[in-house]
């Protein structure tokens, strides 16, 4: 389905110049002289590249349908990470290369979402805040007790996240997993 370029929209998904492309920031610009155009920052789907381009207004753009199921993972069988559809119970096998950053915050059971287009894996789609037990942190410096001081915690996923002095091992702590900060207590 084609659509007008001013008719667009952070987050969504077009094609353009055969890329497969998520929206990430764009800027309607009506400059003084000569005819406006639309900037638009596009993050490449398949390869994670962002780059920033200018498009006349007068074009039109492809839009692409990208499928979103909400799966449950299972376990990483050393190449692979392992979900199960919550409504068929199929289980799908996507490779790590696929999840780059993510999967660091993956634990079993958890539920999340998996992007495809015409059946090929995008990524997946964490919650926004999950709760992680602490394995293991390193002990407050003495003395060190600055406005929003912290030390470095081990998740039960193995990610190093930032805390607060007063957390201490087997604590179960929230943790933003877009940015992997430390959210509050359990």
């Amino acid at each position: 389905m084609n659509i007008n370029i001013n008719d667009i929209k952070n987050g969504m998904t077009v094609i353009i110049d055969g890329n497969l492309c998520m929206i990430t920031e764009f800027q309607h610009v009506k400059p003084g002289k000569g005819s406006a155009f639309a900037r638009i920052k596009l993050k490449n789907l398949r390869t994670g590249a962002i780059v920033e381009n200018t498009y006349n207004t007068n074009i039109k753009i492809e839009k692409a349908h990208v499928d979103k199921k909400n799966m449950q993972y299972l376990y990483n069988d050393g190449t692979n990470y392992i979900f199960m559809d919550l409504e068929t119970y199929e289980q799908l096998e996507v490779p790590a290369s696929k999840l780059e950053s993510d999967a660091k915050w993956l634990k079993e059971n958890m539920e999340l979402m998996i992007n495809s287009y015409e059946g090929e894996i995008l990524g997946i789609q964490l919650p926004e805040k999950v709760e992680y037990e602490i394995i293991e942190t390193t002990d407050a410096v003495k003395g060190n007790t600055t406005n929003n001081a912290t030390k470095d915690a081990t998740i039960e996923t193995g990610a190093v996240i930032r805390v607060p002095l007063f957390i201490n091992q087997g604590e179960k702590v929230v943790v933003t997993t877009s940015d992997g900060k430390y959210a509050g207590r359990a």
